[in-house]
């Protein structure tokens, strides 16, 4: 089974995780100010995250069982 889907889906979650929680523990430094101003950023590669494991998850159940 093709699990690029699945493996990109997580990734993606990761990423945005990352991107959102990043100001916090950055501190007051110019690096934190410009990662927070990309919030949007993080909630989509989140929603394209989910959007990439729930397609894997489609296929893996549309699949014929032998």
């Amino acid at each position: 089974m093709n699990h690029n889907f699945l493996f990109r889906g997580i990734a993606c979650i990761v990423i945005g995780i990352a991107v959102l929680l990043a100001p916090r523990f950055l501190g007051t430094t110019g690096l934190s100010e410009a990662i927070g101003g990309s919030s949007l950023v993080g909630w989509f590669a989140i929603v394209l995250g989910a959007a990439l494991v729930i397609v894997h998850l489609s296929r893996r159940n549309r699949k014929p069982r032998r």
